[in-house]
């Protein structure tokens, strides 16, 4: 066994191996090279692969939670083990590396996330559950319609927009989003990294609702291939109580599915009811489910 930093020339095997741990998740090779030759521009972001006789069979990424203005929390993201390569101390060797990454970064609390069956391992390693999360799936064939739209309500792709402004919306929609830290400090460097420069996002098929010129919901779309996950749709504020969260995530599935999408996939915290209601009004089914886990860093 070996564990070591994740280069770019990973992304194949990396991703392949996700698969086979999180199927429901999405995220292609050629954006998964993408960070990891260009990492994240938070502090101090790294990941670890683990290889056996040459080939991947672990991983997990480490990093100081960027966009909170909580101190001193790190993340250790998507820790996994190739199912036939468990129970030999890979995964505590790569959570060790994680965390001997973030302690000179003076990271003293963790967080972490497991499924339900490795829950005892994050225990063992000092990890306690907090939320837990719900993965769902919604097939797209046939399409969802278009929906109707009320008076006053347009519709837009956002590859039409002025991206700082769905950045402005999506920092006012997210502030009260269930989370174990608040969501309060995201800046525009960082959000134009993770969601608009990213190469899985799907700008034709993403979505944003305008009401009286100001962009009022959204509802983005990242795409590998006929599979595409729901990455975050949120509802301004001073407009929610309009369906329009509803309206834009069903347009969205409308034109991703036009766009040859076969299989869409989200998450949502169990606590987020406005938004499981309007999953499950769309018809997406649970597949899976995870719980983030904390420690504190000794």
């Amino acid at each position: 066994m070996r564990i070591r930093v994740a280069r770019p020339d990973d992304a194949p095997a990396v991703v392949a191996l996700r698969a086979i741990v999180y199927p429901y998740l999405v995220r292609g090779v050629e954006s998964t090279r993408k960070m990891l030759a260009e990492p994240p521009p938070e502090e101090g972001w790294t990941a670890f692969v683990a290889e056996v006789d040459g080939q991947v069979v672990g991983w997990a990424s480490a990093q100081r939670v960027a966009w909170t203005s909580t101190p001193d929390v790190g993340d250790i993201a998507l820790l996994h083990v190739h199912p036939e390569h468990r129970r030999r101390g890979i995964g505590s060797a790569v959570l060790a590396a994680a965390t001997d990454h973030l302690a000179p970064l003076g990271i003293r609390r963790l967080r972490t996330w497991a499924q339900p069956d490795s829950l005892p391992f994050a225990r063992r390693h000092g990890f306690e559950p907090s939320r837990e999360v719900r993965y769902s799936a919604l097939d797209l064939d046939p399409a969802p319609p278009a929906p109707d739209l009320p008076a006053g309500v347009r519709l837009h792709p956002i590859a039409d927009l002025d991206p700082h402004r769905l950045y402005v919306a999506n920092v006012a929609a997210g502030a009260d989003e269930p989370s174990d830290v608040p969501i309060d400090a995201v800046s525009y460097e960082s959000w134009q990294y993770d969601v608009w420069e990213n190469l899985g996002l799907d700008k034709a098929a993403s979505t944003a609702v305008e009401v009286d010129g100001e962009i009022a919901a959204f509802s983005l779309v990242k795409r590998d291939g006929d599979r595409m996950w729901s990455d975050y749709t949120g509802t301004v504020p001073a407009y929610r109580g309009r369906g329009l969260a509803r309206l834009v995530k069903t347009a969205a599935l409308h034109r991703a599915a036009g766009g040859g999408v076969r299989v869409a996939y989200t998450s949502n915290d169990e606590a987020n009811a406005p938004m499981l209601a309007i999953n499950a009004r769309l018809g997406y089914r649970p597949v899976a489910s995870q719980w983030s886990c904390l420690a504190e860093l000794t």
